[in-house]
């Protein structure tokens, strides 16, 4: 079946079995109803089971699942009047990243967000989500502008990592993130953070300094892929599942290290089996922080920032040197 995934298969192959059933009865004269109810009680509890009790491999894979909502999906379900900006003003448009001016409830408001595709013909034109320093150049230009506007921003991180190729190098692929970084921390009006999908590495911090940062209950957030992380520390991709495990990249595992302010339900079986139930998780968690960051002030609201992100993480100090834990 189109989409399934590797852990879900005894669901599958469950629900297959109830709709055979029910088609047999339709031709058959005979009565499979006590049947068909308890297997379909059973098909409650598997379902249960498996999505409740879901390892960081499984996650990662829903976090990748080629119907995931993306960032547009969502821009359509969430706010209203949108309009796309397009291009750094320097090089050119890159369509790995997409944003503009939008409406939520009638606040203006500037959104912005990694954008992947949902076939081969969009991913190729998308870079797979993959952005150019074009890309994050034109994102810090609409963040300004939202400052100069005193807009809010709300950005949708959702990338494997910025794209590592020698042209992206050559136009300062790695001077485009660390200005984003710098820029984004002084920010004067409130921005929110939501990991949608995958949060790989440099590529998504560069949309990632907010004073609020969410992540859907089955997206990752990691400074390397577990592949990346496989081949660097056994020189073998095909471990990535392993590299799962110990890499702590879930919104479990953020929301508990404090790199995440929360998780943000996700539908049962995934963001993609509901996505207008998924958005209007996600209205609800906007609702609620634009609530609390409209009230602070702009200094307010950078201190809010720089704190949130010098409280990551546990410090121990000597005279000779100093361990993070």
């Amino acid at each position: 079946m189109a989409g399934e995934l590797e852990f879900e298969r005894p669901i599958i192959e469950l629900r297959q079995k109830i709709l055979d059933l029910k088609e047999f009865t339709k031709t058959a004269d005979v009565d499979l109803s006590t049947e068909i109810f308890n297997l379909e009680m059973r098909l409650e509890k598997l379902e249960k089971e498996i999505y409740e009790n879901m390892k960081p491999w499984d996650r990662v894979q829903l976090a990748r699942h080629q119907n995931r909502p993306t960032t547009l999906d969502y821009i359509s379900l969430l706010f209203t009047d949108f309009i796309e900006c397009h291009g750094d003003r320097t090089f050119r448009d890159d369509e790995a990243i997409v944003g503009g001016i939008a409406k939520f409830n009638g606040l203006p408001l500037t959104v912005i967000g990694h954008q992947r595709g949902k076939d081969t013909k969009e991913n190729i034109r998308r870079n797979f989500g993959m952005p150019h320093p074009e890309g994050y150049r034109k994102a810090l230009r609409l963040m300004k502008q939202a400052e100069k506007f005193r807009r809010p921003i709300v950005c949708f991180i959702d990338t494997k990592g910025a794209y590592p190729g020698k042209a992206a190098e050559e136009r300062g692929q790695s001077e485009a993130i660390a200005r984003n970084l710098f820029e984004m921390a002084s920010l004067k009006v409130p921005v929110i953070c939501i990991v949608i999908g995958e949060g790989g590495s440099g590529g998504a911090l560069a949309l990632g300094v907010g004073n609020r940062i969410y992540m859907l209950e089955n997206s990752t957030y990691s400074v390397i892929s577990p592949e990346g992380a496989a081949s660097i520390l056994w020189r073998d991709a095909a471990l990535a599942k392993q590299a799962a495990e110990t890499m702590r990249i879930t919104a479990p595992d953020l929301k508990e290290l404090g790199v995440i302010d929360e998780i943000i339900p996700e539908v049962k079986g995934g963001a993609h089996k509901d996505v207008e139930a998924q958005a209007e998780e996600i209205n609800k968690m906007l609702l609620k922080s634009l609530k609390e960051l409209l009230a602070l002030s702009e200094k307010e609201l950078v201190d809010d920032r720089y704190e949130k992100f010098k409280a990551i993480g546990e410090y121990s100090f000597s005279s000779e040197y100093s361990v993070v834990k």
